[in-house]
């Protein structure tokens, strides 16, 4: 495949604070990628200097080659859906829709009016009037119809309910199999997204933790639980991600993919096991290098509700 967007020493401060850390990365066609990371671990600083809506304090930045910033010929083709956009005091969503469909090259006005009637978006209502998920549809919209052959969309679910997420989910996948471009989806539900990124990209302050396609973490990580000592035995000369423990009981996430053998000897020390999630892996990962604990952000850590007997001992990081 070939690189859309080169990213090689790109350092952003804030003052006292340091919101990108030396990243390198590239960013490859036609693939859904999912950027993960809690809040202020600097995903959306990202997004604005790739789409030329902030600048770098030093490092560089290619996207089709060329540095984007006040470069026509690159933003025509990128579509940046933010989660605070801003629009005209007096704009309604049909005002945002015509302009979207006069900048963007590939705009579908037919996937735009399937999408406006499926969320049910009153498009004569002044922008400041809609409530937090229908100001979010807009996004989702503009961001879909417009086909850009780059589209980053940071968090675009917020408001949303369960079911107007899934129309999101589905049609964002649907138009891309029907029209591949590259798409960054920056979210807190890791789980809801997990089934749709081909490739995980973790920051966290302001450093890259992990750049995998996602297929290849499948089994990246296991939990491990029993008897404390048989545990820590076990684990020990290992990377742990995450130890706790409840009296006698610990339990304990390992990083690295097992062979049969160690599979094998989990189960002759009466050990449980059991395969770690996409969110669960991003969680324990960004907790890790952060050398301890470390509270996340509500949303990006929750650990989901389900709970098998293995990760009953999986504290939720709220």
């Amino acid at each position: 495949m070939t690189a859309v967007i080169e990213v090689s020493n790109l350092t952003k401060s804030y003052r006292d604070k340091l919101a990108l850390d030396h990243v390198s990365l590239s960013i490859e066609s036609d693939t859904i990628y999912g950027l993960l990371g809690r809040n202020g671990a600097g995903k959306t600083t990202l997004m604005s200097i790739l789409t030329a809506q902030n600048f770098a304090t030093s490092g560089e930045t290619r996207v089709f080659g060329e540095e984007p910033y006040e470069n026509a010929r690159v933003l025509s083709r990128v579509c940046f859906v933010r989660e605070s956009q801003k629009y005209p005091d007096d704009a309604a969503p049909v005002h945002a829709l015509r302009a979207a469909r006069l900048f963007f090259p590939n705009w579908n006005q037919e996937l735009a009016d399937r999408l406006v009637a499926e969320f049910q978006l009153p498009m004569k209502r002044r922008i400041k009037k809609l409530s937090r998920g229908q100001l979010s549809a807009v996004g989702v919209i503009i961001g879909l119809a417009s086909r850009a052959e780059i589209t980053f969309f940071d968090e675009p679910y917020l408001g949303l309910d369960a079911v107007a997420r899934q129309i999101f989910y589905d049609r964002l996948l649907e138009d891309y199999v029907e029209h591949p471009r590259t798409i960054i989806l920056s979210s807190h539900l890791i789980d809801e997204v997990a089934n749709l990124i081909e490739r995980v990209i973790v920051i966290d302050d302001g450093r890259i933790l992990l750049d995998e396609e996602t297929d290849a973490l499948r089994g990246r990580a296991s939990t491990v639980v029993g008897d404390a000592a048989t545990v820590d035995a076990w684990t020990a000369g290992k990377e742990v991600l995450h130890r706790e423990s409840l009296g006698r009981v610990a339990s304990a996430t390992v990083l690295g993919r097992l062979t049969a053998e160690e599979e094998a000897g989990i189960v002759d020390a009466g050990l449980d096991l059991a395969p770690v999630s996409l969110q669960q892996l991003v969680v324990r990962l960004t907790q890790h290098a952060g050398g301890g604990e470390g509270v996340a952000d509500a949303e990006a850590t929750r650990v989901p509700d389900r709970r098998s007997s293995t990760d009953a001992l999986t504290k939720e990081v709220r």
